[in-house]
């Protein structure tokens, strides 16, 4: 059986003024996986799923979802790409 990545996040980082939200995140999805994000109050978890989302652009970093390179300039673009 192969594996098939679904979507993979490369060195992803944010930041507001005075608080580096996530610093080079790296996490990777296969088809039929399940994962839970987990952490304590300010560890960048909301932050990482807003980026998904499209409620927050990034600053660094490469998200590849089903293959191909992608930015998600807002939710109606993750919706489109089926991610929210």
């Amino acid at each position: 059986m192969s594996v098939t990545q679904l979507l993979s996040l490369s060195s992803v980082s944010k930041e507001f003024p005075g608080v580096k939200a996530l610093d080079k995140v790296h996490f990777d999805l296969n088809e039929g996986e399940v994962h839970a994000i987990v952490g304590e109050n300010g560890a960048g978890k909301s932050t990482l799923m807003k980026i998904l989302s499209g409620i927050y652009k990034k600053d660094s970093g490469e998200i590849i979802y089903r293959g191909k390179s992608v930015s998600i300039p807002n939710p109606h673009e993750a919706q489109n790409l089926e991610l929210a």
